[in-house]
């Protein structure tokens, strides 16, 4: 855990969180025409909030959910010293809550946990993140009479309200909008950007999200069949853009999660050299355009994080996650 954040623990979740500011809204970003609904930019190392509109506002955050689901199972597994590298069962799922596999796992299918997580993120696979639910959620501690799934999903609200995500609410682990009783979870772009705070300040998360393509192991009827999946997020690579996630549901339209680095700044000051690391999120909801948008977004967003700098880095509690 870097310097910048204040550790807690919180007892309605058992794993190592970080505590983050709450915030107002900001003026919109100078020179962009908004296209998406509601967005944020944030510089990653101290909260600070460059520019935003509507960030406030719920919505659906779609597949952006498992960025949380999969911050669980990370979570989880390093508290208790799990090897990601054990098999998990795929459930007999409802299509209707789930929707089909986006590269076809079925029922029965064995796969290693962290092969669901690269589904999961890179291929947004809604069967891997419920199979992920599942299994992980049958060893965690649950204090009612959930299902596996209900204590997973129980346990990202409680990460939620330890990061200060107020105005976010998950019901399944994949962000499906297709709930039994006509709701649908809803977050925000700021929230959203808190819980990409919390996702890059451990070295495992960042790595699963970079990758642009990886192949993956299904063990079927005792056959090992290996596919390649392609990471969704058609900005990997460009303009140092190492992550996050996409989404996309008919109620939440196209979301995007950005986030980009530079090489780290270092000044000295006597015999002491500090160096400052460089990182922006950008979160944007219910685009027409998410990739260009996003792309328009992080320009702006370093263009603002630079004449921030210029100005010596000045923070401020209303104006920081």
């Amino acid at each position: 855990m870097v310097a910048r954040l204040r550790v807690i623990y919180d007892m309605n979740y058992p794993f190592k969180i970080a505590g983050l500011w709450m915030f107002i809204l900001c003026a919109p970003a100078q020179g962009y025409v908004q296209a998406a609904q509601s967005y944020i930019m944030v510089d990653a190392q101290t909260g600070h909030i460059l520019a935003g509109s509507q960030q406030n506002e719920k919505r659906p955050v779609a597949s952006l959910t498992k960025v949380a689901a999969a911050l669980v199972v990370l979570d989880w597994a390093k508290l208790k010293s799990i090897d990601l590298s054990t098999l998990a069962e795929v459930p007999s799922l409802n299509p209707a809550q789930t929707g089909e596999s986006a590269i076809g796992l079925q029922a029965g299918d064995r796969v290693s946990l962290r092969d669901l997580l690269y589904c999961s993120l890179l291929a947004s696979d809604n069967v891997a993140a419920s199979t992920l639910a599942a299994t992980v959620g049958a060893q965690l501690p649950a204090s009612n009479d959930l299902s596996a799934t209900g204590v997973f999903v129980s346990h990202m609200n409680a990460l939620a309200r330890s990061l200060g995500m107020r105005r976010t609410l998950f019901l399944n682990p994949t962000g499906f909008d297709n709930v039994a009783d006509g709701t649908a979870p809803y977050s925000t772009a700021a929230d959203m950007a808190r819980l990409t705070r919390y996702a890059y300040d451990d070295g495992g998360f960042p790595f699963y999200v970079k990758q642009p393509t990886r192949q993956v192991h299904v063990l079927r009827n005792g056959v090992d069949s290996s596919f390649e999946i392609k990471n969704t997020n058609e900005l990997l690579g460009r303009e140092e853009i190492d992550g996050v996630k996409t989404g996309r549901t008919r109620r939440a339209g196209d979301c995007l999660i950005l986030s980009a680095d530079r090489a780290p700044e270092s000044r000295r000051e006597g015999e002491k050299v500090f160096v400052t690391p460089r990182r922006t999120i950008v979160v944007l909801l219910a685009s027409p355009d998410r990739f260009g948008d996003g792309l328009v977004l992080l320009r702006q967003s370093w263009n603002l994080y630079d004449r921030w700098a210029a100005q010596g880095r000045k923070t401020n509690k209303s104006q920081s996650l």
